[in-house]
């Protein structure tokens, strides 16, 4: 029996690649090994058929951005331990084919306001980023916030002018009735806790809430604790 060997050392030995190509071969999820996928160049094999699927090319892996409808009360470090390949939801429309090495390196953007659920963007793509990052004071962010108590007189005309408060002054914001207990806010990058503030300046206080879009991007159905890949014709 041979002695076990690393799966790269196997695919220079097939294809006379170099050792950085046969890299890019089993990240990019191109090798077989007895006919399953294996994404990891340090697997060892031994007496195993090694194979190469159709179309291979050792090119590195294009950058993702990930989508999370995150859990509430998650830090980003559990909501990163969310993002696993069973997680994918059934019904995404990108046409990307999932690799793990989707989900090394990511970096997230625009955090949730405090105690939230809902859309978390986490991506691999430094152009993503650093427009996410740059843009925040323009792109528009959507909360449904679910509240209890009775609203002040006139409450949703004040939120639209802006309220002074005891240490300030919030300033006019985007804010409508769903339902007889949820609010929609559409506001730019509010700081943590703002959504709250306004809630207790017009006699409401927050049950929990929602971030449903980011920009262009919205969340749509994607169900708690799953993700969904970035489309390519989606634009923050």
């Amino acid at each position: 029996m041979n002695d076990p060997i690393r799966l790269s050392k196997r695919v220079i030995e097939l294809t006379g690649c170099s050792r950085r190509e046969a890299e890019l071969y089993i990240e990019g999820g191109w090798v077989t090994v007895d006919g399953a996928v294996v994404e990891q160049p340090q697997f060892k094999v031994a007496h195993q058929v090694v194979a190469l699927l159709p179309g291979a090319t050792p090119e590195p892996l294009e950058p993702m951005t990930l989508l999370l409808n995150q859990p509430a009360g998650l830090t980003l470090e559990a909501a990163q331990r969310v993002l696993v390949p069973e997680g994918r939801w059934p019904e995404d429309r990108a046409d990307v084919r999932l690799l793990r090495g989707h989900f090394s390196r990511l970096s997230s953007a625009l955090p949730l306001q405090p105690g939230a659920s809902g859309l978390l963007i986490l991506t691999q793509d430094w152009r993503a980023l650093r427009k996410l990052n740059e843009d925040a004071g323009k792109l528009e962010q959507e909360y449904v916030v679910e509240v209890t108590g009775t609203l002040v007189d006139n409450g949703l005309d004040k939120l639209k002018r802006g309220i002074r408060i005891k240490n300030g002054e919030l300033p006019p914001v985007k804010a409508s009735w769903q339902n007889e207990t949820h609010l929609r806010f559409a506001l730019k990058n509010p700081r943590a806790g703002l959504i709250a503030a306004y809630c207790d300046a017009v006699g409401l206080k927050v049950v929990g809430m929602k971030r449903i879009r980011v920009g262009g991007v919205p969340m749509g159905k994607l169900p708690v604790g799953q993700w969904r890949y970035l489309g390519s014709a989606e634009r923050f």
